[in-house]
Formats: structure tokens, sequence, C-alpha cells
């Protein structure tokens, strides 16, 4: 056994004497070369080609600030100038951690960390690379003089925004030379070093979500104070000059790229931000370059999406005419294949290099009454429930409904519980839902309209009781299903849910939309077919592409015969395409705050959206604004601007293509409410006054009183007194709460709207209203 382990530590000295022997020191003018990253377009023709030149002067170790040294030193490896060039802990550590199949980084000297930048061409993650980090480090660590190995480093390093070298980065943050910056200048860059991504005061949303210009300040200054600490804990810094750098230098602002201008911009940052999320490529390797991405972005839609968002503007929008109504307004879009998930085709904003934010990626505009298809697909997947079962029902306690269903259209209905007992909030408050312009629907005095003509017409009370009767957690998980995030959903407490208080992406709407078009296969959408580099194949979708049955065949097809109505002779019927079949819906939300279109052929699900939001982001009250006037409309439906866009690029988006129809729909489910029942519960909630009022009362008790004898609870009249049948008891409390507030307000039974944070702000609201009128009633925020 001795012997055997002597010939084993033999070897390996023999092995590491060879290995040491056969590397060779690097030299820093050869080093961290920046290359392109070249993006393809779906036809595989180059879109752009970014980075490609070294932003570079190598300078003397003399024009090096001391500060600057002291500054890695004091924060990556303290003991620099006395330790042997490796971390013997950190390289174990790493080696263990390959054994195991993990990732091979382990603690790093300032000499490991230059011999990576020199290594960069070998991207690989293995033992044979990790072992030829170590015998370079050992040679250069025994060869070269600290101070090189120091100024080597600092000339060597990337600082983010393409500047590599202590010289690039002074000029890119600070537009001055290396030798004058300060000791603050200094510890800032030194942050940089740990990834710019991360910590660079100008944020990187397009990479990642979390890299916002406020969490990067933030991080930025918490990284530069503790490198000031530790520069004066360890004698390399007064703390008389350390005291003076208590806030972020001042930074400019980066440099625009223009051949990112326009969409590419747009293009660009969601294939980069797919690629780090599907790969295990990171930040910094994908801002150093090398890497071809072929896109799923077909050049003609992105031009013709543009085209037709650029006309509306032209035309319609008129900031200089109308400054009170056309400032800060804003369009999103999206495009999504539903036989792949591709996006073909977005539109991110009038400029990548002037409007930062992706308004096709992440808006939080709510969605309004484009969500109602999936509280109809929830209905046919899962039923209503049972009045008399308990609010857990298993599927065959429930009943499949079919659109021919009926449900009440009038206006100010109360809503109901499933159990036909009048919905209250905590504090005993009562829904009243109204529709658009105050309109009932249907024929007095029950108002009975079917799910067909309710969608159509996009009548609210009938879908907002349909999402009481379902479960708002079942039209949950049906949004879900369908392939909206559930980052994007507001909450599921409050009957408002089902008309779009939530706030889905562009692009994840023409996905959702997409599932429908394909009769119920989900499909995530993906902007990235491919990636390779220098060495091969990095990421291959096709190779990880997947469907989910999201809903059967029919229970699909079905929602998309009710929304061909909605274009052929409804709220839709400006995005009629000739000779095409069309199914969609509009959308408008609360406080006229946004506007949706979102509809799709058997071959393109696109969705546009419209909105008003000031677009500088360091603006702490900002704000989703009103379109009442905006582009000389007296109010901005779903059906005017975003329709018209949609109409005018789906019709080239789809020039040259033979027209499809959409499979058939089979009957499904049951009529439900084919009869109205006319007996009370046996425990209604409130007594109703004879007339509804137009405020609140002046206290709300929490012990209700009981209720007359003459009252009936029915899905088409509501609760009403016999003697009056006027729906109960006026608006039941205040109007709708506060819309697009910059910052999110925590969840009260009051105000049960979009109380969520998002990328742009908080959403605000109460209850989504349909395309020419509100969800007013006690949530709804009446008109």
């Amino acid at each position: 056994m001795t012997g055997c382990f002597i010939g084993f530590v033999g070897s390996m000295v023999a092995v590491a004497g060879i290995g040491y022997a056969m590397v060779s020191v690097p030299d820093v003018a050869k080093t961290a070369k920046a290359q392109n990253n070249v993006y393809y377009w779906a036809n595989g023709t180059q879109m752009v080609a970014t980075g490609g030149e070294t932003n570079r002067q190598i300078i003397n170790f003399s024009q090096i600030p001391k500060e600057m040294r002291w500054a890695v030193i004091s924060q990556e490896n303290k003991t620099f100038y006395d330790d042997n060039g490796i971390d013997p802990k950190g390289i174990g550590r790493a080696l263990f951690n390959m054994a195991r199949g993990g990732e091979t980084q382990g603690g790093s000297t300032i000499t490991q960390q230059y011999v990576k930048n020199a290594l960069l061409d070998d991207r690989s993650q293995t033992v044979s690379r990790k072992f030829k980090e170590i015998f370079i480090s050992v040679k250069v660590g025994a060869n070269v003089k600290k101070d090189k190995i120091l100024a080597d480093y600092l000339n060597s390093a990337y600082y983010g925004r393409g500047a590599y070298g202590i010289q690039a980065a002074a000029r890119a943050y600070f537009d001055e030379d290396a030798k004058d910056l300060d000791a603050g200048q200094c510890a800032f860059l030194s942050a940089m070093l740990k990834g710019a991504t991360y910590y660079d005061p100008a944020g990187a949303v397009a990479i990642d979500p979390a890299a916002t210009a406020k969490a990067n300040t933030r991080r930025a200054l918490g990284q530069m104070q503790d490198t000031l600490n530790k520069m004066v804990e360890y004698g390399h810094l007064e703390q008389s000059v350390r005291a003076k750098y208590t806030k972020l230098p001042k930074v400019k602002n980066p440099r625009a790229n223009t051949a990112l201008s326009g969409q590419i911009g747009y293009l660009v940052d969601l294939a980069n931000a797919s690629v780090l999320k599907n790969t295990d490529i990171t930040s910094n390797q994908l801002q150093q370059g090398g890497y071809s991405i072929h896109t799923t972005f077909d050049r003609k839609k992105v031009d013709e999406l543009e085209t037709a968002v650029k006309k509306v503007q032209k035309a319609k929008i008129k900031p200089k005419l109308r400054p009170d109504t056309d400032t800060h307004v804003q369009f999103g879009g999206a495009s999504v294949d539903p036989k792949s998930g591709a996006i073909k085709a977005i539109y991110g904003g009038v400029n990548a290099t002037k409007h930062f934010t992706n308004n096709a990626d992440v808006t939080g505009a709510q969605v309004g009454s484009t969500f109602k298809p999936f509280v109809l697909a929830a209905a046919m997947k899962w039923g209503v429930r049972d009045p008399d079962g308990d609010p857990e029902q298993a599927q065959d306690e429930r009943t499949v409904v079919s659109p021919k269903s009926l449900y009440s259209g009038k206006n100010k209905f109360k809503i109901l519980e499933y159990n036909h007992e009048v919905w209250k909030d905590k504090e005993g408050k009562e829904w009243l839902q109204t529709n658009d312009g105050g309109d009932s629907v249907g024929t007095p005095p029950k108002f009975q309209i079917d799910l067909r003509e309710a969608m159509r017409l996009s009548v609210n009370s009938a879908y907002v009781q349909l999402g009481m009767d379902v479960g708002l957690d079942k039209v949950e998980e049906s949004a879900l299903d369908a392939g909206v995030l559930k980052s994007s959903l507001a909450s599921s407490n409050f009957p408002s849910f089902s008309i779009g208080t939530s706030d889905p992406s562009a692009i994840r709407m023409a996905g959702a939309y997409a599932t429908f078009a394909d009769s119920g296969k989900q499909r995530e959408p993906y902007s990235v077919e491919k990636v390779e580099s220098k060495d091969g194949i990095v990421y291959d979708h096709a190779k990880k592409a997947k469907s989910v049955d999201a809903f059967t065949p029919n229970v699909a097809n079905n929602v998309t015969d009710v929304l061909k109505t909605v274009v052929e002779k409804g709220t839709g019927t400006s995005a009629k395409l000739p000779g095409r079949e069309v199914a969609g819906k509009t959308g408008t939300t609360d406080g006229n705050k946004s506007a949706w279109f979102v509809g799709y052929t058997p071959q393109l699900s696109t969705a546009i959206s419209m909105y008003r939001l000031d677009d500088d982001e360091n603006n702490k009250n900002r704000e989703f604004l009103e379109m009442y006037g905006t582009g000389g409309e007296k109010k901005i439906h779903g059906a005017s601007f975003p329709a018209q866009i949609w109409h005018d690029y789906m019709l080239k988006a789809l020039e040259g293509q033979p027209a499809q129809s959409f499979p058939e729909a089979l009957p499904i489910g049951k009529v439900v409410n084919a009869e109205a029942t006319t007996s009370p519960p046996a425990s209604p909630s409130k007594s109703p006054e004879s007339s509804p009022s137009t405020s609140p009362p002046a206290t709300t008790s929490s012990s209700p009183p009981n209720p007359s004898s003459t009252q009936s609870c029915n899905f088409f009249q509501g609760c009403t007194d016999a003697g009056n049948g006027n729906g109960g008891q006026g608006n039941g409390g205040p109007g709708g709460g506060p819309g697009g507030g910059s910052s999110p307000s925590s969840t009260s039974s009051s105000e049960p709207g979009g109380t969520r944070g998002n990328a742009n702000g908080g959403n605000g609201g109460n209850g989504g209203e349909e395309d020419d009128g509100g969800g007013g009633g006690f949530f709804g925020g009446s008109n």
C-alpha cells in the first residue's frame, strides 16, 4: 500500500512538472481581446454585430493611482505581495466541486484572475483548464514581479461598458485619465470588476431584470464603501481621506451604440436575456463576445410592426398640440408563431438608445378584458361549481359550461358567490359590477345574455359572475396554463380578477392566445434558436423545445370560435382581415390607463398595448396616466388605436401566406342558468335599500342587519327587493382605487386591484373595465 501511494505521489509530481514546463507566461498585450457577438435574423442573414473593438489602452504601473492598486488588493487579495500567486484553499474547493459535477470557480488571487483573463479563448469549465490555470499562475508568480502582475491585471480586466483596462474604464465612467482618479473613483471601479451588470449605476435590466439602476446603485455604493473601509483597515488609506467619500462619484451616462438604435437594441436585449437564462454563459462572457446568436426574429415582420405603430403615432399622437393628453404615450407589441412559440417580431419603443424599457417584454399595464378568454376557458375546462357543494369541488361535482350558457348583463349587478350568497369583502362591503357606459345588456327584467354575446359586447357583469361560479383559483390556473407568468398576475381574491387587473407583457399575451390558436398546445415564447462559439454549438432550442396540453382541443377551439364573433361583429371589427379568419379580444382598463388588442389567425398571434407612462425611470412619482383625450379621441379603447395597429401589421405580416381556417368547434358543456331561480338563499347577507346610492354609506357595520323577507338573489337580477328590483345598496363603497401609482400599495379589503410592484412601478387600479367603459360599482372605478 505504501509503495502504491509513493508511486501515485511520484506520478502526480511528474505530471505537475510536465504541466509546469509546458505552459508559458501570458502577454498582456494579447489578452482580453473583445470579439463580436453576431446576431442573425430567422432567415440566417446578419442582423447586427456588437462589440469587436477592444476599448483598451495599456498604461504603465506608475500611471495607475496607488489608490486603485490598494483598492483592488484590499478587496480581492490582501496578501497579494506575500503569496505565491495561487490560493490553495480556493483551488481545493474548485477541484472538489468539479469532482461533484458542480461549478469550477473557487477563491482566486489577483494572479489567478489575471491568468483567467488571459485564457478567455478557452471558456471550458474542465479539470484540464483548471490545472492549466494553476500551472500558469504558479509560473507567473515565480517569474514575474508583483508590480507587473498587478499592472497587467488592471490593464486587461473588463470593467463593463466595453472597457478593458483601467484607462478605458476611467474614460467610460468618468471621462478622465486613470492617473487623475481619486480614492472614491478607484473604489468604485474596483466594484465593477465584480461584474458591471450588477454594479453599473446605469443598470442592465435587458440582461437581468434584477439589475435595475436603483438596485445597481445601491450595490455599487455598498461595495465602494466596503472597499474604502478595508483600505483604511489595512493601512492603505487615511481615515480623514476616506471620510470624503460617502456617496457614489458622479458617473456619466453610457455612450449609445448607434448600431443598436431603433428596434435592433430591443431585439438584441431580448436575445441576450434568453442566452443568459438558457445557457451557462455568464453576463461577462456574453459582453466579451465571440458568440453567434441565431434569433427567431423575422426582419420583415419587425419592420412592418414598427411601421404600423409609427403610422398611428404620426397621424394621431400630437404632444406639441396636446401636451396634456399626448405626452408619454407608449406602445408595445409582440408577435408569436402558434406552432412553435417563436417570437417573430416585437415593438419595444420608439428607439432602444432613447427609450430603454422594452415595452414588449415588461410594462405593468393592466390587460383589461383581454383576460376574459381565460375565464371562459376555465368554465369549459373545469366547469362551474355546484351551489350546494363545498367551495373546493372535484371535476365530477362541477358542470362544464357551454358558450350558450346564460348570465346577467345587468349594469350594477350585485356579484354573488358560487352558492348564490352575496359576495362581500372583509369589511362587509358588496360588489356592484358596472358595464360599458353604465348600460345593461339583454332583455329586461332578467337581462339574460349568453356567454358568446357577453364576449362579443364585452359585458363585464357576466364574466365577473362566471369567474365567481368557476372559482377565481381556476381562472388563475387557466391563465397560467395558457402561458401567463405567475409574477404578472394580480390578486385572485377579488371579483375584478376576471376582467384584467393583471399585467402580463405583450409577449406573454401573444403567447397565451397562441395556445388557443393551436388548439390548446402551450409553448413557451422564445427568441433564440441556436448559440454557437468557436468550440461549437452552445445551445440548440430544438433539443429543448416542448409543448404542453394546456387545454383539450375542443375547449381551445370553442374559445377561438367565441373570439371570432368579437372580430366578426363585436367590439373588434376594426381588426378584420379580408379573406381570413381572425379571433381576438379588445381591452381597456380602469381609468382608461391602458388599452389592448390581442388577436390571432392560425399562423400568427399578436398583442398590441397602449398606455401613457413617463419615460424617466428616476421619477419616483411616475405613474400610468389617463388617456382621455389622447390622440384627439374622447377615450382610448382597445378597438381604436391598438386594433388599428394590429390590423395594419397583420395585413402585411401575412401577405403572401394562404388563408387558413380554424379547427371546427364541437358542442361542449351544458347550458347553465337556462331558467333563473327566484327563490332566496337561506340566509341573505344584507337588506337592500330602496334605491341605489351614488356614494358609500357613512359607516359600514361589521355585523350587517338581517335581510328582509322579500329579498331574492339570482344570476340575472342580482339581489333585489321585491318592491323595486333596483340591485341593492348603491355602489356599496368608494369608487375605484388609485391606478398607476409608482409604488405598490399593500392589499387591503377596500382596494383589491393590482397592488403589486412591477418593472416600471406599481400598477394600482381596482378592477379592469371594458373596452368602452368601466367596471364601476364598488371596486370598478366608474367613469
